[in-house]
């Protein structure tokens, strides 16, 4: 039978000192359960190698306590569940049985549930790295029990999950951090597409990449560089341009067209003077 203390009783002030710090505690637990489990360990080493300075000291400091998720997750369960259960026992000192109930639902559900998940979902990274040497201290205390559950979860589920990206899903996230998304991204329109053409890299073809040779344009190596051709050359706006030999499908080599720029279209001259380099090919 539990025993009861009265308003002005030294008992009375020490069961309200440890149901604040019960409150506090499991608060504590449920905020890191949300705050320290959801952050994948690549998150966390990309933030320690490459985030703001502060970002960095927060990530280092969470790392070693984050990296065996399931010790971690197993130590702040039991830890909340301690202080949930706790909670009634010294509240039973102060009110009837159904008020104790009924206050421990309600100071767990909003100070112990609700506020520290709110705040940890936005500030994890800051509260994680301040409690860390705390948490250590507890994954000691629980590691008689802990310890035999998680390795349990180790073989039944495997020993993390690393939330590496495939390229589908890498091109997607570059996407959505370009500034044409409206999510705040600072990638601007040309460093998305070359980015997402790297990725693309390993899936094209040589023929993905190449123009059709009816499409293309080309000069006839009988021709001669007068000022017609050379405006068209220029409107066009190649660097480089196909050489043919009677038939456009018959394409001989190239020309660069910075070689042309010391040219007269007066003197007409032919283009088979100009230096015709060597066409790359590739086999299909």
């Amino acid at each position: 039978m539990a025993v009861e203390y009265k308003c002005c009783e030294s008992g009375f002030f020490i069961n309200i000192v440890i149901i604040f710090l019960l409150v506090l505690f499991a608060g504590l637990m449920s905020g890191l359960t949300l705050g320290l489990m959801s952050m994948s360990l690549v998150d966390l080493e990309v933030l320690a190698k490459s985030g703001t300075p502060k970002d960095r000291q927060h990530a280092t400091k969470i790392l070693p306590v984050v990296r065996k998720q399931h010790l971690l997750l197993c130590t702040l369960l039991i830890c909340n569940a301690a202080a949930m259960e706790a909670l009634p026992i010294f509240l039973d000192g102060l009110i009837t049985a159904w008020g104790a109930i009924l206050i421990s639902v309600t100071l767990i559900l909003l100070f112990g549930e609700i506020i520290p998940q709110s705040v940890c979902s936005r500030h994890g990274l800051a509260i994680g790295a301040a409690v860390a040497p705390f948490v250590r201290v507890l994954v000691w205390i629980c590691y008689p029990i802990a310890f035999p559950i998680s390795k349990l979860l180790d073989a039944m589920l495997g020993h993390g999950h690393v939330a590496l990206f495939r390229r589908a899903e890498l091109k997607t996230l570059v996407n959505l951090h370009g500034n044409e998304a409206g999510k705040g991204g600072e990638l601007t329109h040309d460093e998305t597409t070359i980015i997402a053409g790297a990725l693309e890299l390993s899936e094209k073809t040589a023929s993905d990449a190449m123009t059709p040779i009816s499409e293309t344009f080309a000069v006839d190596i009988n021709g001669k560089l007068d000022r017609e051709l050379m405006n068209l050359i220029l409107e066009k706006g190649h660097s480089r341009v196909p050489v043919y030999y009677e038939q456009s499908t018959n394409i001989i080599g190239l020309i660069l067209v910075k070689n042309l720029l010391a040219m007269h279209p007066e003197d007409e001259v032919p283009v088979k003077s100009v230096t015709i380099r060597r066409i790359p090919r590739s086999s299909k």
